[in-house]
Parts: C-alpha cells; structure tokens; sequence
C-alpha cells in the first residue's frame, strides 16, 4: 500500500489524528490525500513540502470530472488547507473548487424489452449504413453501449479507452482515466470479450492507425457529444 512521503508526512498526520477525534475520517478522506501526495511527489519531486502551486494544481477541475466529483476528490485538501491556516502554519490561499450541482434528472431503469429494442436499433444501424466509414460510426455505438451495460464503466472511462490499454488476449481492460487517479483493470465477460474482438478487426479498416480503442477520429477519442459525461 502506498504510504505518505517521509517529508510530508508531519504536515498531514497532526491533521489525520485530529479529524479522526472529531469522527470526521474514512476511507474516501485518507484514499484522497494519499493521491494528493502522490501528485506532489510526482509533479514536484524537489519539494517535500505543500506549495500553493501543488493546492491549485490539484483542486483543478478536470475534464472527465463533474463538479461533485471534483468536489468529493478535493475536499480533504481544502480542509487540510483550512486547518492549517486556522493555526498559522501556513499561508496557502484556500483553492477554487466548484460548486456541486444539483442532480434534476430521475434515472431510468430499463426492462429488457427496453434494451433488447435499443441494442436492435443500434445493429440496425450498422448493417443500413451506405459507407464503410457510417458503418463504422455506428458499430461504436453499438459495441460500446455494450461495454457500458456489461462492465459497469463510467462513460467517460470507456471514451477515453486506448488500445494500448485493452487486452483482447486475456479480456481485460486497463482503466487510466477515470474520475480520480487510481489505476484499474476490468475483466471482460467472454461474450462482451468475442464483440470487442470482432470490433478491433472490423474497426481497424476504416481507423489503422487509432490512438483510441473507440475513435473519433484517428488522434481524438470519440467526441464527448455522443455520451454524456458522467
């Protein structure tokens, strides 16, 4: 597991202990700090401290984050920030983080009716296309809702999929861009495994030379537009 730099360590234990005696830490606190000193360590290896430059650096919004996300990742930095003004230990301005929006829509639970409608329309697609690159346009969309339904990714980590990070050999997915800046692997249903494969080949006519595993063109990946970011 991984632990706090020996030079930051002082700076966050004194705030831990005290978090943890008023009953406000958990995981989702402790998991989020660690990854804030993992991003100093690597993004500032010559400083061992907590720089202005690090706080704002890391409280960024980022492009595959909503505004509650980037709040949920971000919030143990600015408390660790606010405590440690509160005491006169540092003079770090508290960092910008965006307001959390309200959630107005009501999610939708689909019956099997409903998906097996959906999933014909988008195969539908795929065999009515007049060109080889319409066809390729909607075999994306069919595959991957599929992956979405079948693994549970978030969209914006099946958008940002590159081939590198997909293994067709063994089924299992390398996930490097998701909403925080933990690395992690799906594996494949061997159905969903046998769609992705006949996809790989079929997509690699129109695309030889794709950085994405589900292209918007041969450098981008598919355009934010065709799925909500979430």
């Amino acid at each position: 597991m991984y632990e706090f730099s020996l030079t930051r360590e002082p700076i966050f234990r004194p705030f831990i202990q005290y978090r943890m005696a008023s009953d406000r830490w958990n995981t989702v606190s402790n998991k989020n700090l660690l990854y804030f000193d993992r991003y100093c360590s690597e993004q500032y290896p010559d400083n061992g401290g907590i720089s202005q430059q690090m706080v704002d650096g890391w409280c960024k919004k980022r492009e595959t984050e909503r505004n509650g996300s980037c709040y949920t990742r971000t919030l143990v930095v600015v408390s660790l920030i606010h405590y440690l003004r509160e005491r006169g230990l540092t003079d770090i301005h508290l960092p910008m983080v965006p307001i959390r929006e309200k959630r107005t829509y009501i999610p939708h639970a689909f019956t099997q009716e409903e998906l097996h409608r959906f999933f014909c329309e988008c195969d539908r697609r795929v065999a009515k296309a007049r060109t080889a690159h319409r066809a390729a346009r909607a075999m994306i969309a069919s595959v991957i809702f599929r992956l979405l339904y079948s693994s549970g990714l978030r969209t914006v980590e099946a958008r940002l999929l590159r081939v590198e990070n997909v293994d067709l050999g063994h089924g299992v997915l390398d996930i490097q861009y998701s909403k925080g800046r933990d690395q992690h692997y799906v594996v494949l249903h061997d159905s969903m495994l046998t769609i992705l494969r006949y996809y790989d080949a079929a997509i690699r006519r129109v695309f030889p030379e794709r950085i994405h595993f589900f292209p918007g063109n041969s450098e981008q990946p598919l355009f934010q537009e065709w799925i909500p970011l979430a």
